[in-house]
C-alpha cells in the first residue's frame, strides 16, 4: 500500500502510516504526525509506529518519532519494547537512538537487557 490514501477511511490511513514506519519513510510519517496523526498510534497487536520503525531498523525514523513525543518504552500486546526488538534484530544504530531517547533496558518481557544476554551482546547504556 504505497499510494497515499485519500483520508476518507481512517483504518486505511492507519495501515498506510504503519507501512510508512516499517519502510522508514521518516519525512512523510513525520509530516502526518505533525498534522495530527497520533505519534503513539498502535496496530491490532499493540505495536506503535516507533516499535515498527525500530524493529525494521530505521534509526532516523525512530529519532524523528521520539522528537515528536513517541514513548520509547511503549510495550506491545506481547509485552515487548522497541528496544528489545532492536536488540533482537541487532540494529545497533536503532539501539543507540532508543537509549539516547531514554528507553529503559529493563522494560518489557523479555527486556532488552535479557535479550542482549541471550544473544551474548553487550547493551551499551547511554
Amino acid at each position: 500500500m504505497s499510494e497515499i490514501p485519500d483520508g476518507s477511511d481512517p483504518t486505511e490511513l492507519a495501515h498506510w502510516l504503519f507501512d510508512q514506519a516499517r519502510q522508514g519513510e521518516t519525512q512523510r510519517l513525520g509530516a502526518y504526525v505533525d498534522a495530527g496523526a497520533p505519534v503513539d498510534l498502535t496496530d491490532a497487536d499493540g505495536n506503535t509506529l516507533l516499535m515498527l520503525a525500530a524493529y525494521h531498523g530505521h534509526a532516523d525514523t525512530v529519532r524523528a518519532l521520539v522528537a515528536r513525543g513517541a514513548n520509547p518504552d511503549a510495550l506491545n500486546d506481547r509485552g515487548q519494547s522497541p528496544l528489545a526488538g532492536a536488540v533482537f534484530k541487532q540494529a545497533d544504530d536503532v539501539v543507540a537512538a532508543l537509549l539516547d531517547a531514554g528507553a529503559d533496558p529493563d522494560a518489557g518481557e523479555p527486556s532488552a537487557r535479557a535479550t542482549a544476554q541471550l544473544f551474548g551482546v553487550t547493551l551499551r547504556e547511554r
